[in-house]
């Protein structure tokens, strides 16, 4: 499960897909209709706050929100809209870890975006979170990816 920390719109077709589906898993989860990815770390910070259904239906709303810029046809009845608004903090060693990450990903299954990501140096983070100084988050599991620029 990837929930980036990342705004949606530096996902290529296959990122954004998998990205609404992880998010459904995870609001899944997160209302106890799962067994299964209960202690699964990326959904940590969902369960820190003190709405933790109000922050993956906002998470949703944008990952929903960029499918309409490009067309596609999420179910936009999988999102409570009534949510609170609020922010989750992120660091900015998180955002920078993903965009490596991203990066090695794309590089194989899309030149294009990788060639525009690259050339990104601070990439946006999600609009649910606000981005602080710090390293890579405790709840971050992957290892950094050498992606051979």
């Amino acid at each position: 499960m990837r929930l980036w920390s990342l705004h949606p719109k530096y996902l290529d077709a296959k990122g954004l897909i998998a990205l609404w589906r992880e998010a459904l898993l995870a609001k899944a989860v997160l209302s106890g209709l799962t067994k299964g990815y209960t202690q699964h770390p990326q959904l940590n910070r969902f369960k820190e706050d003190p709405s933790p259904l109000d922050r993956i239906d906002q998470y949703l709303s944008a990952v929903y929100l960029e499918s309409v810029e490009r067309n596609y046809h999420f179910d936009r009845e999988k999102i409570n809209w009534q949510y609170t608004p609020s922010e989750i903090l992120v660091t900015s060693g998180q955002l920078a870890f993903e965009r490596e990450h991203l990066l090695f990903k794309l590089k194989g299954r899309d030149p294009k975006r990788y060639n525009e990501i690259f050339k990104i140096d601070l990439l946006e983070p999600h609009p649910l979170f606000k981005t602080i100084d710090g390293s890579i988050e405790k709840w971050e599991k992957s290892q950094p990816q050498p992606h051979l620029l």
